[in-house]
């Protein structure tokens, strides 16, 4: 008969879940229902496997202690947060930057210089697409900057946007004439993966933050928020408290992007819906 204790100490005990879903929903308000269980074994098995660390019991015990804190809470949110993105996601929203909001903002006092916060950049598809999208734009508006901010909770992600490295068939949303000026070719041609371009990596900014916390230092007042599939994560409470911090970082007529499946409707947000997703500060 098979021996399966060593298999049945490798479960996730509903206790011990349950633990460490209140914290990490307490932290970075992210909800984990029962149903994410099995994928929260599976993920975090790598862990145990990496630290030596014969259960999920021991392994829940360390990273909520001080030292597993400091040491192993970062490594543990790089592997429960979903990172999926894409370059021209949902590209309406680029469709509508370019002709309704710049234009507007051109006629402003200080509209020739355009802040940019990509919030749940993950691997940088976004902020790059933003930054392509925007140095068009200013190729044809004498005068017209921008800059772009990104942030993630994960750092793991974050290293990944900062090389810019991505494999050839991600970028196939991206026009002929777009890559021919941003992005370059591996010389290896048996590698299949392409690189930002300097000049275009220059634009971005990227910090590790935490919606979940009470101020954002790392940030200026922004114009443009790009907030997209990221409070999907969270339950409606949480979603509510993060858009109003938020708005505290958007300036008056400043607009925010939300993704194609997100809603603020009946929220208490300083926001009004200017067209599907996408909505305008009072």
């Amino acid at each position: 008969m098979p021996d399966t204790t060593n298999f049945a100490r490798q479960q996730l005990a509903p206790k011990d879940f349950q633990r460490l879903s209140n914290f990490i929903h307490g932290e970075y308000g992210i909800k984990l229902p029962e149903a994410k269980k099995i994928m929260l074994e599976s993920r975090l098995g790598k862990r145990l496997r990496t630290l030596q660390i014969d259960s999920f019991h021991e392994y829940v015990d360390y990273v909520l202690s001080q030292e597993g804190k400091e040491y192993e809470l970062i490594h543990m949110i790089d592997l429960v947060t979903t990172n999926k993105t894409d370059f021209f996601r949902e590209p309406v929203h680029f469709d509508y930057l370019i002709r309704q909001v710049l234009p507007g903002f051109l006629t402003e006092p200080r509209g020739n210089n355009i802040n940019i916060w990509s919030a749940g950049c993950s691997t940088g598809e976004e902020p790059y697409t933003l930054a392509m999208v925007l140095s068009e734009y200013a190729a044809r508006s004498p005068g017209f900057n921008f800059s772009i901010t990104a942030t993630d909770i994960s750092q793991r992600v974050l290293e990944n946007a900062k090389q810019a490295i991505y494999d050839e068939e991600k970028v196939a949303p991206v026009s002929q004439s777009l890559k021919k000026k941003y992005i370059l070719r591996s010389k290896n041609n048996e590698s299949r993966q392409i690189r930002i371009k300097p000049a275009l990596r220059q634009k971005i900014t990227f910090y590790r933050l935490n919606l979940m916390d009470s101020q954002y230092p790392q940030l200026n007042r922004m114009d443009i928020v790009f907030c997209r599939n990221v409070i999907i994560y969270f339950d409606r409470p949480t979603q509510e408290q993060l858009i109003n911090r938020m708005c505290r970082y958007l300036r008056p007529g400043g607009f925010l992007f939300m993704g194609h499946s997100e809603t603020l409707f009946s929220m208490n947000v300083p926001l009004s819906q200017v067209a599907p997703t996408i909505y305008q500060r009072a």
